[in-house]
């Protein structure tokens, strides 16, 4: 592994950070290499705010000057009107690192390409293209105003990272959320970190919406809300044969949100679908499920409810949340 491999992978560690709960935008990391100094290491954390690239400016901006920013750095208006006021060489020392082309179109945010085009960095180290038609464009115009590119850096590891955006553009992505004890068992309270239930809470505000079993509900009368960030609720479909549930569980409760039931399920629209339940529903569901998302605490027992299915993984990225092991993996 080379040098800008070993840059890049950090971009994309960064990225994982932030899997999914950009949606509907892609996860993206970026770098900044001053003199063969990592100088800032920032990702793209929550649609609508300021992009990786932009973030990771600020840092280097931060460092290079020795002084502090005086506005949200996630307002991204702000920080692109801040970063243009910057002599057009300030960064001339700097290559930066990002897991995906720079945008070059507008839209919530300006145009990230046309920034770095302003700044002329001494380089753009990029992992992969901008798949979408009319978002690409970026490295065309870097390389208009004399900025040496360089793409292709670890793109087999963008490209999964980069998969469920990929897949929301033409239909649903649907994510299988599991917690379980180190030898497999999801029975007997919760089995989650804090950190891994606030993770869950973060993935749950930005869904188009929950998807639960039945069974969950008439068993576990669960809240599902967002109670460990303070964000609005999921909208909640409860996939059942049946409609004999009890209204007065918590489910039905929270401000501000639409329970439906069905049991007739529709993945062709493009949305980001997060699904909570037990092996029935994985086996009711294992079709169309694109990733899991298994939460592992560090804990054995003699609970006899597991996962009674069949399927092999492709493990994608794994990290900690507090004492639990967190596995991204694909179907």
């Amino acid at each position: 592994m080379n040098s800008n491999e070993i840059y890049m992978q950090q971009a994309l560690k960064k990225a994982w950070e932030y899997q999914l709960r950009t949606y509907p935008n892609p996860a993206v990391g970026a770098l900044v290499l001053y003199r063969n100094e990592i100088i800032a290491l920032e990702a793209h954390q929550k649609a609508g705010t300021s992009h990786a690239e932009v973030l990771a400016l600020l840092e280097a901006y931060k460092f290079l000057s020795k002084k502090e920013l005086d506005f949200d750095r996630f307002d991204s208006k702000k920080a692109h009107e801040f970063l243009y006021t910057l002599p057009s060489n300030y960064f001339k020392e700097c290559t930066i690192f990002v897991t995906l082309e720079p945008c070059s179109h507008v839209g919530r945010t300006p145009s990230c390409a046309s920034l770095l085009a302003q700044l002329k960095p001494k380089k753009v180290v990029i992992a992969t293209l901008d798949p979408i038609v009319g978002h690409d464009g970026g490295i065309k115009r870097l390389e208009e105003v004399g900025i040496e590119v360089e793409v292709g850096i670890c793109e087999k590891e963008a490209l999964e990272l980069l998969e469920p955006f990929l897949i929301w553009q033409e239909r649903a992505f649907v994510l299988f959320k599991i917690a379980q004890t180190s030898n497999g068992k999801i029975g007997g309270g919760y089995l989650s970190s804090k950190e891994s239930l606030t993770h869950v809470h973060q993935l749950r505000a930005v869904c188009s919406e929950m998807l639960i079993g039945g069974n969950t509900v008439r068993e576990d009368r669960p809240t599902l809300d967002c109670r460990f960030t303070g964000e609005p609720a999921p909208d909640i479909t409860i996939y059942a044969k049946e409609d004999n549930f009890d209204r007065d569980i918590p489910l039905f409760s929270v401000s501000e949100r639409y329970v439906s039931i069905t049991n007739c399920l529709d993945f062709s629209q493009p949305s980001f679908i997060l699904v909570e339940g037990g092996g029935g529903m994985f086996n009711a569901l294992k079709e169309n499920i694109d990733w899991l998302l298994q939460y592992q605490t560090p804990k054995l027992t003699s609970h006899p409810l597991g996962y009674e299915v069949e399927v092999t993984l492709q493990y994608l990225f794994q990290d900690k949340k507090g004492v639990d092991l967190m596995l991204w993996s694909k179907i």
